[in-house]
């Protein structure tokens, strides 16, 4: 007589919980070997023998390590650090924040359109603000906007001046650990309350007829009457590239070109940081008004010029317009998608600004580490300085930056974040670069559908271009 089992359906149900845990158990095995395997070839490589190489890959459905090596220790992150900026924005803030930027005026208007007194542009911490990234935040738009608010008003000639305001967040410009060779290109440019067409402009080059001769400095793009360019560039070698900075201070008014720009390169030249970039709003106002007829009596200024001359901002009167920035979940897209170092620098000090704190960059960090100590990160694994990762101060543990990403997905915005993530090797990947840094971060499903979250970082590497060979290390998970 045969014998037969019976099985409760519970009990089946367990057999088979344990037997997908053993299936994963023994791939993420396998995969961990794999990584393993190509992270000691990378760590052989002679790109990294003076290098601090780190990686951790954890199962993103659980947050387990699937492998970790040099995951506990500290190192510059360069623009990876904008996931944790992001992540911390969007919890923060949230993805439907945005800024508001008023034009006001002093003084009185009176029944010919004479205003007597100022028109004050009133920044409100808005990055975006004559950005060219977003339809109803260009240049032209914003000034035609306010053009015609000043019309509807009334006024027709103004005796007084255009003032920019950066008064909302203080005198602190420029994040701590930045260094003076990024300071006064585009992507050093700082971050003000009164940003304005993203804190930069184009400077057009030509190279020389020989290797050594001058540069051709070409013009300007928009015009700068107001800063003195003085041009030291040299003609490289074909084939050398850009080696072109601007040196340029923040409220300077004078800049430095120096370095070499390569025979036959493919770029018409370079973009440098605003010095002033409410002064330059302010300035591009008042050119735009004396264009139409609307002449002003006195020059443009800022509150930060009018304060260093112990004079008072004049009180608002009457408020013309109001300007509101894109969401934060389309700054946020294009914060990662194009590695805006200056949104980063935004976005870390509103977190001070909306916390009641002075708004410095340190205390926007401050508003960061605590919100993620609350989520049981320790604060000691994220010795951040900035919020876009320029500095080479910044060090995150790659153990802490993938629990951030881990704890990403369980948020609402976790779309919008994902969005912004760029594709790198087949990846939803966050670069980062600055000297003799490269990393990566962010998340992979691989053609199973498993899913994981994965951060690579490789600090005083040697030679070139080390980013293959991450890539290479990454591909097991393919």
């Amino acid at each position: 007589m045969p014998i037969t089992f019976t099985m409760h359906k519970n009990t089946i149900k367990q057999l088979l919980c344990y037997c997908l845990l053993l299936i994963c158990f023994t791939a993420n095995a396998q995969v961990s070997t794999q990584l393993e395997q190509a992270f000691n070839r990378l760590a052989a490589d002679p790109q990294a023998k003076y290098a601090t190489t780190t990686l951790v890959v954890l199962d993103a459905a659980t947050g387990k390590q699937i492998f970790g090596r040099n995951e506990n220790l500290g190192v510059a992150t360069a623009s990876t650090l904008k996931v944790i900026t992001a992540a911390t924005a969007f919890s923060l803030l949230g993805e439907d924040f945005t800024y508001q930027t008023t034009l006001a005026y002093s003084g009185k208007l009176d029944a010919d359109g004479v205003l007597n007194g100022d028109l004050i542009i009133i920044g409100g911490g808005d990055p975006t603000l004559g950005s060219w990234r977003y339809a109803n935040t260009k240049e032209n738009q914003i000034l035609n906007t306010w053009v015609q608010a000043i019309r509807n008003a009334g006024i027709k000639s103004i005796k007084g001046k255009v003032i920019g305001d950066d008064a909302l967040w203080g005198s602190s410009t420029l994040p701590e650990g930045w260094i003076w060779q990024d300071i006064g290109n585009y992507y050093g440019a700082y971050p003000s309350s009164l940003s304005w067409r993203e804190n930069q402009f184009d400077i057009q080059l030509r190279p020389g007829s020989s290797t050594g001769s001058p540069v051709n400095m070409l013009r300007t793009v928009p015009e700068m009457p107001y800063l003195n360019v003085i041009n030291e560039l040299r003609t490289g070698a074909a084939g050398s590239g850009d080696h072109a900075y601007a040196f340029l201070p923040p409220l300077a008014d004078i800049a430095y070109l120096r370095g070499t720009w390569g025979v036959g390169i493919n770029k018409k030249g370079i973009s440098a940081a605003l010095p002033d970039p409410a002064f330059d709003a302010a300035y591009r106002l008042q050119d735009t008004l004396k264009r139409i007829g609307i002449t002003s009596t006195e020059a443009p200024t800022t509150t930060r010029r009018l304060s260093a001359e112990k004079k008072i901002k004049p009180a608002i009167t009457a408020k013309l317009s109001s300007v509101s920035s894109p969401a934060l979940a389309d700054i946020i897209y294009w914060f990662n998608k194009k590695s805006i170092n200056l949104y980063g620098e935004h976005l870390i000090r509103t977190l001070a600004w909306k916390a009641g704190k002075e708004t410095t960059t340190r205390n926007g960090v401050q508003e960061e580490l605590s919100y993620w100590a609350a989520k049981g990160i320790d604060k000691n694994a994220l010795n951040i300085v900035d919020g876009s990762g320029l500095s080479p101060g910044t060090r995150v543990t790659a153990a802490a930056m993938a629990n951030i990403l881990f704890q990403a997905q369980k948020e609402t915005w976790y779309p919008a974040f994902l969005k912004s993530l760029p594709i790198n090797n087949g990846m939803q990947l966050k670069s980062g670069s600055i000297s003799d840094v490269q990393a990566y971060a962010g998340y992979y499903t691989a053609a199973n559908g498993k899913k994981y979250i994965i951060v690579i970082n490789i600090n005083n590497y040697s030679g070139s271009k080390v980013s293959s060979k991450l890539f290479r290390v990454l591909d097991v998970l393919k």
